[in-house]
């Protein structure tokens, strides 16, 4: 399984971004997907999860600002993020849930003035 994350930029605070996660090598419908991101000196935490029926869970960081979704058709999951803010700087990336993949090269989010 492949995963190839996009979409992460420098954005000032309020602002918004929406990442994408292309995976290949296998039919995303099978898996419950996340949305992970580590923060330079802190460990990788999920933020976003996504079932395979729809159902979505967050982290309450990002509870309201965040939102999951998946197009199984193009193999692709995406997050949107508005509101954000500096404490959302991280490297963001994605995989199944539980994360059983190797990880891929992940998107850096710049959240800063």
């Amino acid at each position: 399984v492949q995963l190839v994350e996009s979409g992460g930029d420098l954005v000032q605070p309020g602002g918004s971004l929406r990442l994408s996660c292309a995976v290949s090598g296998t039919w995303l419908s099978f898996y419950s997907m996340g949305w992970y991101r580590q923060a330079i000196g802190d460990e990788r935490d999920v933020v976003a999860a996504i079932s395979r029926g729809g159902a979505t869970d967050y982290a309450d960081s990002v509870k309201g600002r965040f939102t999951i979704s998946r197009d199984n058709a193009k193999n692709t999951v995406y997050l949107q993020m508005n509101s954000l803010k500096p404490d959302d700087t991280a490297v963001y990336y994605c995989n199944a849930r539980p994360a059983d993949w190797d990880w891929g090269q992940g998107t850096r989010v710049t959240v800063s003035s």
